[in-house]
């Protein structure tokens, strides 16, 4: 029963300020009553807002009622203590880390403490203030990885909406925005935007989301059809109206009836044919090529372009009159460039799909080479992406990606280590699979981009990280032996 109102009225929330947790919940369970004011006086004046209970049975009754982002436990208390805290934390609030405080300081306590899922362990007395809000600033931090984590899965799950659509960066809920609203209608929508940004993709979820859904989705590429031939395409033909012409043949307007008809690459169709296709649209009637019979039709045009129709107008190329009739609705889809923040995402989601396909054993990208994803400039946008995983998961032969398995399909010829000289741009949700992770996991992405943020500076890392040279280089070399790979080990920087 106590597990069900638990899990009920648990909801976490956290704030960030200029890459600070701020105005966090901080839960102190502590039963000497000079300790207990301590932590919470302590903890107050640097920002914190603190309750406190006075063991661990008064502490799982305020958690039935309030939500908290970090417990600070003792260890020794009556009725139940720290240990069975934070047993009962881990099973009920995950995503809640608990620092365990105790007088009996020991390694054998801290690893055992570890082992139980703590997310770290302090001596009592508590007598530095800096290093007790440095460890509390850390866990907050660690929860709000596992809160994107669990956030990014769920975007994941539901990638399957706009059919496989993946992006949470401002500029994708614009375009989720607009296929929303025009998808009830039958507006005909003009999407524009480079190569491989997912033209086609949009088009289809505009159809498969509107009244129009069980009828017909036939597109035609107005840019891979020759001239002599699109006219037929598109309206059909009566038997022996040309030469080869054996048969009447229904067009791509007659099949799309009751339907949406795309037609992609509108910028390339011929002059002289977008007479014929304004009066197709605007008057519902088409002729098949040697034939005077008009056959009415009911169609929602879907029309693609990478030209800058509005000059190409302006240069006689196509006709204004055309345009208005297909810009209706205007998507403007955004270059990968435009969208940094999805690649990640993205990425992941290509990688699960081909491992998947190609029965590879590969679940994760290293942190280098996800930030060598993320800073390449991708001038075939989204299509090149997936093309680059594709490549890395068949050439792949470990468990992990790294940039080596990357490189050949960067077309700038940048060599690992000059790509990992862009300054490395925060992925706020770097693993789609979300799991409980290890402290050692967390410990060694948080060292590792510390690392990427200093330009592999390793004496810098080591200062910002507060750890000896010593103990950075012994971190740096067990990740080597686990396969990662990061700039900088031929000569360590001032080590």
């Amino acid at each position: 029963m106590l597990s069900s109102v638990l899990k009920a009225k648990h909801s976490p929330k956290s704030d960030r300020y200029s890459g600070l947790i701020v105005s966090s919940r901080i839960l102190v369970v502590e039963d000497q009553e000079l300790v207990r004011g301590f932590l919470q006086t302590a903890l107050t004046r640097r920002g914190f807002e603190v309750e406190t209970a006075i063991d661990g049975q008064a502490a799982l009754e305020v958690l039935a009622n309030e939500s908290f982002d970090l417990i600070l436990s003792d260890v020794k208390m009556p009725r139940i203590d720290g240990n069975e805290l934070l047993r009962r934390v881990l099973g009920h609030y995950p995503l809640t880390p608990v620092i365990l405080l105790t007088a009996f300081a020991s390694i054998e306590n801290a690893v055992e403490a570890m082992r139980s899922g703590a997310f770290d362990y302090l001596p009592k007395p508590i007598t530095d203030l800096d290093q007790l809000e440095f460890v509390v600033r850390r866990g907050l931090s660690h929860r709000q990885l596992l809160l994107e984590n669990q956030e990014l899965r769920q975007k994941l799950i539901e990638g399957s909406r706009l059919d496989l659509m993946i992006g949470g960066s401002a500029a994708m809920k614009r375009v989720f925005n607009i296929i929303s609203h025009s998808s009830t209608t039958s507006a005909n929508v003009l999407i524009t935007g480079a190569t491989g940004t997912g033209k086609e993709l949009v088009a289809r979820a505009i159809h498969r989301h509107s009244p129009r859904e069980s009828g017909p989705f036939i597109q035609i590429n107005c840019a891979a059809v020759p001239e002599t031939l699109i006219e037929s395409e598109l309206f059909g033909h009566k038997k022996g109206a040309f030469t080869g012409a054996f048969e009447t043949t229904k067009g791509k307007f007659e099949a799309a009836h009751g339907g949406s008809l795309l037609l992609d690459e509108i910028g390339d169709m011929p002059l002289p044919l977008q007479t014929k296709l304004l009066r197709a649209i605007q008057e519902r009637v088409i002729e098949r090529v040697g034939s005077t019979d008009l056959i009415k039709v009911d169609v929602r045009v879907i029309a693609t372009t990478q030209v800058d129709l509005e000059k190409a107008i302006a240069d006689g190329k196509f006709r204004q009159d055309l345009f208005y009739r297909l810009n209706v609705v205007r998507i403007k889809m955004p270059t990968l460039a435009d969208r940094r923040e999805d690649i990640a995402m993205l990425s992941y989601h290509f990688l699960h799909r081909y491992a998947k396909a190609y029965n590879r054993n590969i679940s994760k990208f290293s942190d280098l080479a996800l930030n060598h994803l993320v800073n390449a400039p991708w001038p075939g946008n989204v299509r090149e992406l997936e093309n680059t995983i594709e490549r890395a998961v068949v050439m792949c032969d470990r468990d992990i990606i790294g940039p080596a398995d990357l490189l050949e399909d960067f077309t700038d010829n940048q060599t690992a280590e000059e790509l990992s000289l862009h300054p490395y741009l925060p992925v706020e949700t770097p693993h789609p699979e979300f799991m409980l992770e290890s402290l050692a996991n967390v410990e060694k992405r948080h060292i590792l981009s510390t690392l990427s943020n200093l330009h592999y500076h390793r004496l810098k890392t080591a200062e910002a990280l507060e750890i000896s040279i010593r103990t950075l280089r012994n971190k740096l070399n067990q990740y080597r032996s686990e396969g990662e790979e990061f700039a900088g080990d031929a000569e360590d920087k001032e080590i």
